[in-house]
């Protein structure tokens, strides 16, 4: 896990957004990689940035200027992906970018050329690089050498686009403040997992996870949420009883049981998740108000359309914040926010 920052060493202009925080500005230049390398003061910038494009696209039908005019992007993509994609290629075309899809048969990578170089050769065409990966080092192999910004779109340790998005959709929901609000967390500890409890504990809230045994979430990132935890005034707990996490929460989290590269192990993982559907029963022992989130896709063993498609479920507001929140991301890390 990468729990420090790397920073470019290139000079990046000066953002001309006249109420751009401190913490704002400190992103620039510097690659984003996992949720708890930000600050709290850096994370809620980020949300706050997010919905500040959000609310003024609405209200204007745009953003004027542009902050991203003669900016383009590379997107490294080796696994598939509806969200990212369209949210990020339409994110960067509403702030004048340009982004560039490079999917596993477009480019040499894992051909006959190594992370290194393709980082290296990008650079010098790109203002920012977005990767999509199956391994962390990968991410990590690329921030090394890349001398743009990178993103981590998802690798298989973090996914910290995916925690921006639940975090602002949240406070969109239950307002600014979401210290001592619970989320729990019901299903595989997998890297969307990683980030929310992250960002969640940064936040202040308190994290639950419920997780069969044997697919618990990583003990260095769990480490790390409990540091944070305490820090901003936070508990975790963890079982393997999807009701005892559930209970009295405001928020209630699940993702799909079977990621990409895993199908192989498709009927053994549904074995080992049998009750943990997040079905109307289980959502009755969170708070009455309680909501629910999913990164998407989903599928019927993970969730019942009865809570799926439910007045509780923030899904779709919840995918739309993927673009809000990859566009703040980028500015950002250009130091070009308008």
């Amino acid at each position: 896990m990468t729990t420090g920052r790397t920073k470019l060493s290139q000079h990046v202009p000066r953002a001309s957004f006249s109420v751009m925080s401190d913490a704002i500005q400190s992103l620039k230049g510097v690659h984003f990689v996992s949720t708890d390398q930000l600050s709290k003061e850096e994370l809620q910038g980020l949300l706050d940035l997010s919905k500040y494009y959000k609310d003024t696209y609405k209200a204007k039908g745009g953003l004027k200027p542009k902050p991203l005019e003669g900016d383009s992007m590379a997107m490294i993509f080796q696994k598939r992906s509806t969200r990212t994609r369209v949210s990020t290629e339409t994110g960067i075309a509403m702030m004048g970018g340009h982004a560039l899809f490079l999917g596993p048969s477009d480019i040499q990578l894992g051909v006959n050329e190594s992370m290194r170089d393709t980082a290296l050769v990008l650079s010098r065409f790109n203002s920012i690089i977005l990767a999509r990966v199956y391994s962390h080092n990968d991410i990590t192999e690329l921030a090394k050498y890349a001398t743009v910004p990178v993103i981590n779109a998802l690798s298989d340790l973090h996914h910290p686009l995916q925690s921006l998005a639940d975090l602002m959709t949240l406070q969109e929901h239950f307002g600014k403040d979401l210290s001592g609000k619970t989320v729990a967390w019901v299903g595989d500890g997998n890297n969307v997992l990683h980030d929310l409890a992250l960002g969640s504990a940064i936040l202040g809230m308190n994290v639950n996870i419920a997780t069969p045994a044997g697919f618990e979430c990583n003990p260095t990132i769990l480490a790390k949420v409990k540091e944070l935890a305490a820090k901003h005034g936070g508990k975790v707990m963890t079982t393997s009883v999807a009701a005892d996490a559930v209970a009295n929460a405001d928020v209630v989290v699940t993702d799909t049981w079977v990621s990409m590269g895993q199908e192989d192990e498709y009927a053994a993982r549904l074995k080992a998740f049998d009750g943990y559907q997040v079905n109307k029963e289980l959502m009755s022992k969170a708070n009455p108000n309680a909501v629910f989130l999913h990164c998407l896709p989903r599928h019927p063993e993970e969730v019942a359309d009865e809570v799926f498609y439910s007045p509780q479920s923030l899904v779709f507001d919840e995918a739309e914040n993927r673009m809000w929140t990859v566009m703040a991301v980028a500015a950002a890390q250009l130091g070009k926010v308008e």
